[in-house]
């Protein structure tokens, strides 16, 4: 597994426009969500464009920023879905057990008897915590991202054992998920 330390992190999104003097609304996904603004310039995922930001106030969902290079409501509206990354290193030390997402999408995930279940896709949070997108040749899995259902995660390695709650187990050898006779 390549060394991930490299990376760039993503931090935020641009979510559009904010008033008509340029400004935009950002949506931080940091754990303290003006933490976004100590971390510039960032730049976007292909680093082909750098913003320094300036966090302006506290808005729904986010806050409003001036972005460097951005003076008017329709520059800003243009960049609306632009995820914004800092380097790795621009980043605090993580705690024992805490992640990166970026660390881990495309580990392997493996059941608690070492079967394989599939790679992690994604992390999504809907509000109720994070959530494990597992892709397998079965179809995706969500898992919750919780001490119970997902015991080890093994950066080293390249892999997060997980025990899903019931109703969401991968399929057994020979069965389909929900314990059903697989089809002849």
């Amino acid at each position: 597994m390549p060394d991930s330390r490299d990376k760039l992190i993503c931090v935020g999104a641009i979510a559009g426009a904010f008033g008509v003097s340029g400004e935009a609304r950002i949506k931080s996904f940091c754990a303290e969500s003006q933490a976004i603004a100590s971390y510039g310039p960032l730049c976007t995922e292909d680093g082909a464009r750098q913003f320094s930001l300036t966090l302006t106030r506290a808005v729904k969902e986010g806050h409003a920023a001036r972005l460097s290079g951005v003076a008017t409501r329709e520059e800003a509206e243009a960049l609306k879905g632009t995820r914004l990354y800092a380097p790795r290193e621009r980043l605090p030390s993580l705690g024992q057990d805490e992640f990166y997402h970026a660390d881990l999408v495309g580990l392997t995930v493996l059941d608690t008897g070492g079967a394989e279940i599939g790679r992690v896709r994604a992390i999504h949070d809907h509000g109720a915590g994070d959530m494990l997108e597992v892709t397998r040749p079965s179809g995706e899995l969500l898992i919750p991202f919780t001490r119970a259902a997902v015991p080890t995660v093994d950066l080293a390695l390249g892999r997060i054992v997980a025990d899903p709650p019931e109703g969401m187990q991968a399929p057994t050898q020979g069965g389909t998920q929900d314990g059903e006779e697989p089809d002849p």
